[in-house]
């Protein structure tokens, strides 16, 4: 994606205020400033919202808090199995928002101005306009505007909610992951657009809370990017609860009358009337690529228009990059950090040695009850692309910690290549999930196959002694047929 062709003709400056210019400050902004000023380069942070971006403000840390609380109050109601006495919990909703904001406050230090202006990052609040490939405008809260030149530019904007083309669904009738946590009253009747992770999880917590929830999904399945056992799993567990799902059906009108949203829902041309007090759209996220300048550069977007970038993380121009949701489908805080360790090493170092992201073992998590968590390849994507492979799953009703603690469902399932105990792909449906997976991603990343985790010595009784069964599985069902006859033969000869 060199672009040296495209910018000959624009004046390069002599000299450069900054080595590395990052726009945004959340998950993969604030890693690529914190690199680029370890390294010791001359950093400029520019943020136009509030530093930690959506992930600490309104994605990962207040929606683990609100499933951590509600995940609470679901296991209270088990001790009214053993208790002589027992009454039910009665929350205070507009207490518990309260603390998930106060969850936010206390980590928002770590990613606010006063530390990275400590770490050595000159931090801006204003809004950035690129104005040639090496000129990056600066609109500041006060009114000023300062123009920066820099040899690098880390482009980290982030992404947003997208809001579908329905009929009725006017502007400030619906809820997003952005405007969710200003609710203080506990919606009775919540719908929940869209059957993927955001959607699942909040459904989960607020069918916990007392909301009648209904969740419809235009797909066949729950999580349809994942395998059909694990959509299946889900969809029982959240039958079992009490969430209402609707899949193959797709949202074709919404009418509004006084607090009450009507909204109608067609399959097949069967159409259901579904009466609510709020609408949660969970349909997606669309890169932020307007508005700072990359149309004046002719900067390249992908056909799911996010930026698009080559293995180093670099555009169109070898010396912009990008990452984190405004460049990656995936859209994972983790994967934001990730990629930018990968953008700003060869922003600050490239032209002497570059380095290549491998994307394929990017860990990926859905935080219900149980836990969902995977890596590398599932069934449906081995199936897509080709590849040949073996399935092992090992049961988590005979794990004897997931049996002690009272959630022994759910499962562990790793593909491996023919023949062999290479790793290409693990899901898993369970307690502490996300936990599991770290061992098979280590795995993985070191070339490291299941015949190393069988002979790894796990504490009883442990979660992760699941994953050593799975591997037991692996080795029972590829062993032999003649290998175990001759060790018939041999301990009948010793006898």
């Amino acid at each position: 994606m060199n672009a040296k062709n495209q910018h000959n003709h624009q004046q390069k400056p002599a000299h450069f205020d900054a080595n590395v210019v990052v726009i945004g400050a959340g998950a993969g902004g604030l890693v690529a400033a914190y690199l680029a000023a370890a390294a010791q380069a001359k950093v400029i942070l520019i943020e136009q919202d509030a530093m930690g971006g959506e992930c600490l403000n309104t994605g990962c840390v207040p929606s683990k808090a609100l499933i951590h609380l509600t995940k609470t109050l679901a296991n209270s109601r088990q001790l009214a199995n053993v208790a002589t006495e027992y009454a039910p919990i009665k929350l205070d909703f507009a207490k518990l928002m309260t603390q998930v904001q106060e969850v936010i406050a206390q980590i928002a230090p770590h990613d606010s101005i006063e530390r990275y202006t400590k770490l050595g990052v000159s931090v801006l609040t204003g809004t950035a306009r690129l104005t040639s490939p090496w000129h990056v405008e600066v609109s500041l809260a006060t009114g000023e505007v300062h123009e920066i030149t820099t040899r690098s530019i880390v482009i980290a904007a982030g992404a947003r909610p997208i809001v579908p083309m329905i009929p009725g669904l006017s502007e400030g009738a619906f809820l997003t992951s952005q405007t969710l946590w200003t609710l203080r009253e506990c919606p009775r009747r919540l719908l929940i657009l869209g059957g993927g992770p955001m959607g699942c999880e909040m459904a989960q917590c607020f069918s916990r809370l007392g909301s009648q929830v209904i969740l419809v999904e235009r797909a066949a399945r729950l999580l349809a990017n994942e395998d059909e056992d694990v959509s299946a799993f889900v969809l029982q567990r959240f039958q079992h609860e009490g969430i209402q799902v609707y899949l193959n059906y797709q949202v074709k009108q919404i009418d509004r009358s006084l607090n009450v949203a009507c909204v109608v829902a067609e399959c097949e041309g069967q159409q259901v009337r579904l009466d609510v007090d709020h609408i949660l759209l969970a349909v997606g996220r669309i890169a932020n690529t307007e508005g700072y300048g990359l149309e004046a550069l002719g900067i390249k977007l992908s056909k799911q228009g996010s930026i698009a970038v080559n293995g180093f993380q670099q555009t169109n121009y070898a010396h912009i990059f990008a990452c984190g949701d405004v460049s990656n489908p995936e859209q994972l805080t983790h994967a934001a950090a990730h990629q930018a360790w990968y953008a700003v090493m060869n922003a600050l170092f490239g032209t002497f040695k570059k380095f290549r992201l491998n994307a394929k073992l990017i860990p990926r998590t859905v935080f219900i009850e149980p836990e969902l968590a995977f890596v590398g390849l599932n069934e449906q994507r081995a199936h897509a692309q080709g590849i040949a492979y073996r399935v092992h799953r090992y049961d988590l009703a005979d794990l004897d910690r997931a049996i002690i603690d009272g959630v022994n469902s759910g499962f562990i399932k790793v593909l491996t290549k023919p023949h062999s105990d290479t790793i290409l792909g693990v899901s898993i449906v369970g307690e502490h999930a996300s936990e599991l997976l770290a061992e098979f991603v280590l795995a993985m990343n070191n070339a490291l196959g299941l015949g190393k985790i069988l002979g790894t010595v796990h504490s009883y009784p442990t979660y992760t002694e699941a994953n050593k069964y799975v591997a037991g599985v692996w080795r029972r069902t590829t062993m032999p047929k003649w290998g175990l006859r001759l060790l018939v033969a041999y301990h009948r000869w010793r006898r």
